[in-house]
């Protein structure tokens, strides 16, 4: 049965920003809504550019005209207070052009030649245009009355459209919230497949993932409402499959048990009771491999483990076997998750499976080294368990066949019994604590098994 899965929410609420679809979707919408953009830009510049000539240079049209006609038919005496009404009512201000003046080119505003162009076209092409006279900022055109010439000053406000920065601010902007919106769309989208992946690796863990939720749209919904259902069914494999091996256990060893008491009671010669013995101990020791690949690690079984103990207790009980000897050099205090016995199992395998088939060359015994640390991994700060012998090791391009199950090398057939199930176990237990295993010949001869585990806390 599954262990019950209380981070699957949380790995999916925050799987989004780790996922390549999601930055794929994201960048494909960037890029949609860049080029939506720059295309209404363009559009924008193209059909404005024409109506904001002619409005601008319309409006200085009619205020010079206006302005100089005023001046022309008032009275001498009046001209002086139109000229401050102008300047209060309507931002006009006007004077005298003198030779002394200091007059700044015209505006850099891209749309100013023809502006320009229009404005001479209507009042002469002796008008001129500044953005400044004597230190004093404005947009500035030129007029003759009589002989006399004037310059007649607008509030830049007045003929401005969006300058560069103003535009650059407002695509920024408009940017920033389309970027914003690109993401939460490509998170909103990406959301079911996020849970589906995380809901998979925690069945890949061995834990039971929270129902998906049925929602959204139906595609969405036929594809959780599946997987749900896949969850549930292989929960009731699980549970019929540990029934099964209940009955297998008790139906095989059963009878091994009885046989073992009739060769025991038997008169048998010695030479054929102790063979019969072997065989029924390999059969039970077969069963028993069986049993520990099928048998499911309950990942809610899990504890804060004190490795360094279980390491010392196994490393006292190996070497205590005759053709057995163990050195171990363990760090002390190394704590980690997992579920004790399934630890004590592996371990129990590794040295099994090294005194099998690991020992040293032209000597009885077989020498194991178990060393334990804490290492960094690309998984973070570890475990590491290292479990060597001296033997002769494997060909490297034998090594892989070592962790599939019902495997045995051609060096080690005839030399033991078994299953060929021992390091497939291991490497299954360890999947399911979420550890690696690495098997690579060790120097100077022998196998050399490193097993990384995460810490507990």
């Amino acid at each position: 049965m599954f262990a019950p899965f209380s981070n699957a929410r949380r790995v999916a609420r925050f799987a989004w920003y780790r996922s390549g679809l999601f930055w794929r979707t994201f960048l494909l919408m960037s890029a949609l809504t860049a080029a939506s953009m720059g295309s209404w830009i363009g559009m924008i510049s193209v059909f404005q550019r024409g109506a904001e000539v002619q409005k601008t240079a319309e409006l200085v049209n009619s205020v010079v005209t206006i302005t100089k006609a005023a001046l022309t038919h008032s009275a001498p005496h009046l001209r002086t207070e139109l000229l401050l009404e102008l300047v209060s009512n309507e931002g006009i201000r006007i004077q005298a052009v003198n030779d002394t003046d200091i007059v700044e080119p015209p505006p850099s505003n891209p749309l100013m030649p023809e502006i320009a162009a229009m404005v001479r076209e209507r009042l002469g092409k002796q008008t001129r245009f500044s953005r400044g006279v004597n230190g004093v900022p404005g947009f500035y055109i030129s007029f003759n009355i009589d002989e006399d010439e004037y310059w007649l000053m607008l509030e830049r406000e007045r003929i401005a459209g969006l300058t560069r920065v103003q535009w650059l601010g407002w695509a920024t902007l408009v940017g920033l919230l389309s970027l914003l919106g690109a993401a939460l769309i490509s998170s909103l989208v990406n959301l079911p497949l996020a849970r589906l992946t995380a809901a998979a690796r925690a069945i890949a863990k061995g834990e039971k993932p929270v129902p998906l939720p049925e929602k959204g749209s139906q595609e969405i919904i036929e594809a959780n409402r599946s997987f749900n259902q896949m969850v549930d069914d292989l929960a009731q494999v699980e549970k019929d499959r540990a029934v099964i091996l209940a009955g297998i256990s008790h139906d095989l060893r059963t009878p091994l048990a009885r046989m073992q008491l009739e060769v025991e009671m038997a008169h048998l010669p010695q030479d054929a009771r102790e063979g019969m013995q072997s065989d029924i101990n390999q059969m039970d020791a077969i069963i028993g491999q069986f049993l520990d690949f099928a048998k499911p690690t309950d990942a809610s079984t899990f504890i804060s483990v004190n490795l360094s103990e279980l390491l010392s207790d196994l490393g006292r009980e190996a070497g205590r076997i005759r053709d057995l000897t163990v050195q171990v050099d363990l760090m002390p205090g190394v704590h980690v998750m997992g579920n004790a016995t399934d630890l004590r199992r592996v371990v129990n395998n590794i040295i099994e499976n090294a005194r099998k088939y690991g020992k040293t060359p032209g000597q009885d015994v077989t020498e194991i080294a178990i060393v334990l640390r804490v290492k960094a991994t690309g998984h973070g700060r570890r475990a590491v368990i290292e479990i060597c012998d001296h033997g002769v090791g494997v060909p490297d391009d034998q090594i892989a066949q070592l962790l599939k199950p019902f495997t045995r090398l051609d060096s080690a057939r005839g030399q033991a019994n078994g299953a060929g199930l021992g390091l497939a176990i291991v490497e299954r237990v360890l999947a399911r604590h979420n550890a690696e295993l690495t098997v690579s010949n060790r120097e100077g001869g022998g196998l050399l098994l490193q097993l990384a585990l995460p810490l507990a806390g």
